[in-house]
This record gives C-alpha cells, sequence and structure tokens, in this order.
C-alpha cells in the first residue's frame, strides 16, 4: 500500500538540503526553495512507500491543511494537539522528529488509535562534546583570546605570553550531574576522563552506577560541585528546578551548564545570582522560550554563555536522526512500529 507522508518541518529536524530544490524530485514537494545547504542531507529514505511532501516549516494555521490527506505524518516543532489530531482522520502514524515528544498529544493519539514514535539517543555524544565546548570556554577562554590577537594584543605583547582572565584545571574540580540518562552518562565519562570528581542525583540504586560517581541527594550535590550540569526531562516537578532557592545551596564559584530543557531553571533568579556574584558562570544552549525574547535577561547579563538550540545539530547526529527516523516510518509499514510512545 501506497502511504501518504508529509513532513511538516524539516528544516528544524535536518536543515537545508541542496539536493531538494536542486533536482526537484518527483514525488517530493519542497516550499520555500531557499535550501541552500550543501550536506546532502534528504529524506529519499520515504520515497519507496508513496507520495512524499516536504516543508521546510509550517505555521499553526497552515497544519491541518497540510497534513489533512496525509496517513502519516513527521513533525519536529509543530504542536499536534487534540485539536489538529481530530481534524485529521486519515491519520495512522506520527513520527516526532527528536526525542521529546511534547508536541504530541498522546491521549487524543491514543484514542484514535494513532502510533507515535520519537527517535531517541540520536544526539548523545554531540550533547556532551557541547556541555564540554561551554565549560573550555568559561575555563579557557579560547574564543575571547583569538579574538584579541586578530586585533593585535599578542603582538603587542612585551611577553612571549599573556592572560587577562583566571585559567582553571579541571582536574580534581567536583562534577554534579542531575539526571543519569544516555546524555548524562556520557557527560560522566567525560567528566571522569578530565580527572574530575563525578556525582549524580539520580533514581538510580548507587550499587547499579559506575564506581566513579557518588551518588548525592539534591541539596548536597548542589552544595559540593564546582560544576552542575542539567540533563533530567521536563516535567512539572523538574520546572524551575533551579531558582532563587537551589541558586544559594550552590557555590558562588560553581559553573551551571543546561543542555536538557529551557524552564529547568528561572531564567530571572539566574541572571540576578550572575549579576550578583552569587554564581560564576551559566552556560545554555536552550532557553525557556525559543526564539527568546530581546529582553530575557540571560541575553544581557554578565558571565552568560549562551548557543541557539544547536548541541543536536552536528551533522554526524543528523544523519543519524534521519537513519533513525526513517527506520521508524518503515517498521510501522512493515506492521512492526519500533520506537513506540503512545
Amino acid at each position: 500500500m501506497k502511504l501518504n507522508i508529509v513532513i511538516l518541518d524539516s528544516y528544524t529536524s535536518i536543515g537545508r538540503s541542496s539536493e531538494c530544490c536542486q533536482t526537484c524530485l518527483d514525488n517530493l514537494v519542497v516550499n520555500n526553495e531557499d535550501n541552500t545547504g550543501s550536506d546532502g542531507l534528504s529524506w529519499d529514505g520515504l520515497k519507496e512507500l508513496g507520495a512524499l511532501t516536504v516543508y521546510d516549516r509550517t505555521r499553526p494555521e497552515d497544519t491541518v491543511q497540510r497534513a489533512k490527506d496525509a496517513e502519516i505524518v513527521l513533525t519536529n516543532k509543530v504542536l499536534l494537539g487534540r485539536q489538529e489530531i481530530e481534524q485529521l482522520p486519515k491519520l495512522k502514524y506520527i513520527g516526532v522528529l527528536a526525542t521529546g515528544y511534547n508536541v504530541v498529544d498522546l491521549e487524543a493519539a491514543r484514542e484514535r488509535g494513532i502510533i507515535v514514535t520519537n527517535v531517541p539517543a540520536y544526539s548523545t555524544e554531540s550533547v556532551a562534546q557541547m556541555v564540554f565546548s561551554h565549560l573550555l570556554t568559561v575555563t579557557n577562554h579560547t574564543e575571547r583570546y583569538a579574538s584579541l590577537n586578530r586585533k593585535g594584543q599578542w603582538t603587542a605583547s612585551p611577553d612571549f605570553c599573556y592572560w587577562e582572565t583566571p585559567l582553571t584545571e579541571l582536574a580534581g574540580k567536583i562534577f554534579g550531574i542531575i539526571g543519569l540518562g544516555n546524555i548524562g552518562q556520557r557527560v560522566a565519562a567525560i567528566a571522569n576522563a578530565f580527572g574530575m570528581k563525578v556525582l549524580a542525583f539520580t533514581s538510580k540504586p548507587a550499587d547499579q552506577l559506575p564506581s566513579y560517581i557518588g551518588k548525592r541527594a539534591m541539596d548536597e550535590l548542589l552544595a559540593e560541585s564546582d560544576i552542575v550540569s542539567l540533563h533530567c526531562p521536563l516535567t512539572p516537578a523538574t520546572k524551575h528546578l533551579i531558582n532563587r532557592q537551589t541558586l544559594q545551596m550552590m557555590k558562588p564559584t560553581a559553573i551551571l551548564i543546561n543542555t536538557g530543557r529551557g524552564p529547568l531553571v528561572n531564567d530571572q533568579d539566574v541572571a540576578d545570582a550572575l549579576n550578583g556574584n552569587r554564581l560564576k558562570a551559566f552556560c545554555a544552549d536552550v532557553l525557556t522560550e525559543e526564539p527568546p525574547k530581546a529582553d530575557n535577561p540571560l541575553l544581557s547579563c554578565k558571565n552568560a554563555y549562551i548557543t541557539p538550540h544547536i548541541a543536536w545539530a552536528s551533522l554526524e547526529a543528523r544523519i543519524r536522526l534521519v537513519a533513525i527516523a526513517v527506520g521508524n516510518v518503515k517498521a510501522f509499514a512493515a506492521g512492526s512500529p519500533i520506537n513506540v510512545v503512545s
């Protein structure tokens, strides 16, 4: 059986593929013809299953119209709530092009017998790498010195070297991890390789943890750690986990890193702690609202290092995402769905 497949927001999943706009494949409809990427990523693996329509982005008001005839819809950030699902009578499968699947109303999908899948663990290595990219930015200031040297500061130096910031060695520091899933465990292994003492707040039993990870209660971890990295899921219980009260438990010399979910921290409370010298630095690849409003306090306060939600976006991770997503659809079409979250 040939299926009608619609991808609602390809750009936010894999970026732009030059192949799409250059060859205009017969059964691939691509909107927004400014696709100029050269990484070769595409959704060709789905073509054998039926008609494929790919949109770079979809506005909320266009979702139902674009998906109305689809049996299969793939989405990253485009919401498929109860209202949308009830208006899509042909829909049988929703593939979330990410690990988190809060963009889909799972209850509404279950009521209709719609299978929902996600793409687990595709970005573990890339996100863990970003954690330490941020950390090394704070401790070594590599980009700062590279920028100064482009302006001639080293050539004007009277000595063979110069530095104007503290330079910090990571070995021996205490690295606290909140949430010990795939990414948290990988971060722990890298921190251990740097020679740091690793602590974790986790539901896993202490006797099931690697020997280099010490289990701690939340208040103990916050009080002991020189670096705190957030890797827990966003739930009602973890929203604003880092707030004015928990920040007061941390060392004023501590570095806080968030590559998990933006709302794990209270933006204003973190900004206040930075500006009040109660926190050394805040590194984040995620914010509460994305893209952030111009008045977000973390964009302008001192010692905040913010990247635009790119930890997942290495080419290698996006290739894995596509491969897993296509595999999910093919498994569903074959009657044996995998990575089901519904």
